[in-house]
């Protein structure tokens, strides 16, 4: 299988990386792309309901639990104290697409885009510690940097870096 091109937006809290990543996923789709999503998450976080029959079936001590159903089906694995799992044993997990747009995972040695909001948790730049960041997209002026930058909601314009960062082909068929 060949690996997907991989994209990322970075930030801190609060800072429009939500909004940006799912704006790029429809403009993308609607250009005939393939695209998936990594978050990442920095806290403990369930998908599933108390009560529900997966829960139940989680909280007796299944590794992995699959829901499926005739529009979806869902795996939820339970680390019960394992680390982490890699990024890259992540990505691995996927089915074939033509993108994999990744939310968060700022440490990732992968192409991303840098989002910027005044009202961000923490207004650090990124940028000037992580040479793989390719551009920022911002709700306010950036003047200190050499990368470009994007209004944070100039999706399209965005959409096309993203193509042209990853030299991803015409939407295909995968």
């Amino acid at each position: 299988m060949t690996r997907p091109k991989i994209f990322g937006i970075a930030g801190w809290k609060n800072s429009g990386k939500t909004g940006l990543a799912v704006r790029l996923v429809t403009e993308l789709v609607a250009r005939g792309y393939l695209v998936s999503t990594i978050k990442h998450a920095h806290h403990d976080f369930d998908i599933d309901k108390v009560g529900a029959d997966s829960y139940r079936h989680r909280q007796a001590g299944a590794h992995e639990v699959t829901i499926v159903s005739g529009t979806r089906y869902a795996i939820m694995h339970e680390l019960r104290g394992a680390p982490e799992p890699s990024f890259e044993e992540i990505l691995a997990r996927l089915a074939p697409c033509d993108l994999v747009l990744i939310e968060g995972y700022k440490r990732e040695p992968i192409p991303k885009m840098e989002a910027r909001r005044l009202e961000a948790a923490n207004r650090v730049p990124l940028a000037p510690e992580d040479p793989h960041i390719a551009a920022i997209a911002a709700d306010h002026p950036v003047t200190d940097t050499t990368l470009p930058v994007f209004d944070l909601d100039d999706t399209k314009a965005i959409a096309d870096f993203v193509v042209a960062v990853t030299g991803l082909a015409s939407p295909s068929t995968v």
